[in-house]
């Protein structure tokens, strides 16, 4: 059987490929508007996935366009009605469907308060989007499937396109250009994983490690391991796991652990070296052969991806990592038991 997440998943270098094409007049003419404002920070208001992507932007936005991120608190807005104070912000709506009442009610007030607004959505005609002054679609089509894969990595490539556009610096286009041909390569690299879910299979609980702009991956590919495989995952930076977490880890307590090349990636091996002494259980998702080849699950990543890049091809072994192991062990990836598409949150 081949379940619509799976073609989702393999969707993806087409949908960058769009994104590029179809997008970046449109990323363009928003990063014109927002370098005028000049916003003293900004305010992401997203949920599930998507406030995973709102992660990333912390670390993209701030290492490259010097601009402090925030997560938004919607109870604040919509339970308290006490909303903190946003003139001279940039307040970022990110949401699939843009029908989620609380991200709205976020981006409407940042509005009322003059600040400029940006919807990132996959439905241009969404409350979401009618609310903001910019919009910027995701391009991806409709995604049938419960778990959002393809609107996750498109939803980090328009962030990644407007950090571009906002810095005006060619060699990051020629960066992103590069991004849909490495997706393609990493669902090579990756499509003997169904075979090596034994080790897996009856595992209720584990942990997800990352660090740096691949904190926000952990975060994911957590949250698709809850969805569709009904355990337990628990993320974690590297630095954070060290401070109390780590005492769960005895002998077989399985890991994952996101390490592509970068700033972090000595941190991130030291870390696997503790885990390996405490002979956990490892599944690493890494460009580097020599943590690979130390792996009791080894998760390839093509080389050469650029660290600011990486977690939209690291996000992608992640996800197949959740398929996989949801079909083996009976559960339907498409339709996690008491899910929906769309979330309504107040």
């Amino acid at each position: 059987m081949m379940w619509q997440v799976v073609d989702e998943v393999h969707e993806q270098p087409e949908v960058l490929s769009r994104l590029l094409t179809a997008g970046r007049p449109l990323v363009e003419q928003a990063a014109v508007r927002i370098r005028a404002a000049a916003p003293r920070f900004v305010v992401i208001a997203a949920r599930g996935s998507s406030d995973n992507a709102a992660r990333y932007a912390q670390y993209l936005l701030g290492a490259h366009n010097q601009l402090t991120v925030a997560l938004a608190t919607p109870s604040l807005f919509t339970f308290y009605h006490r909303p903190p104070a946003l003139a001279g912000s940039l307040v970022v709506g990110i949401s699939q469907s843009g029908h989620s009442p609380d991200i709205v009610a976020v981006v409407t007030e940042g509005r009322r308060q003059g600040a400029l607004t940006l919807a990132i959505t996959n439905d241009p005609t969404s409350p979401l989007a009618r609310a903001a002054e910019l919009v910027l679609p995701l391009l991806a089509g409709e995604e049938r499937a419960v778990a959002a894969t393809k609107t996750y990595t498109a939803q980090l490539f328009v962030l990644a396109m407007l950090s571009a556009a906002l810095s005006d610096d060619p060699t990051s286009w020629d960066d992103l250009a590069l991004l849909p041909d490495r997706v393609a390569q990493t669902l090579v690299l990756n499509r003997d994983l169904p075979e090596q879910m034994t080790p897996l299979v009856s595992v209720r609980h584990l942990a997800v490690i990352g660090r740096g702009f691949n904190y926000a991956t952990a975060f994911e590919v957590a949250l698709k391991l809850k969805e569709t495989c009904l355990l337990v995952a628990e993320p974690y930076s590297s630095a954070d796991f060290r401070h109390g977490p780590i005492a769960l880890v005895e002998p077989g307590f399985p890991v994952v652990v996101v390490a592509p090349s970068g700033a972090v990636f000595p941190d991130v091996a030291a870390l696997v070296e503790e885990l390996q002494a405490r002979r956990a259980m490892l599944a690493v998702i890494t460009d580097d052969p020599g943590l690979s080849g130390v792996a009791d699950i080894a998760l390839p990543l093509p080389a050469g991806v650029p660290e600011w890049l990486s977690p939209i091809v690291a996000v992608v072994p992640g996800q197949l990592l959740a398929v996989s192991l949801a079909q083996a062990r009976g559960l339907d990836p498409d339709a996690p038991r008491g899910l929906r598409k769309v979330t309504r949150t107040l």
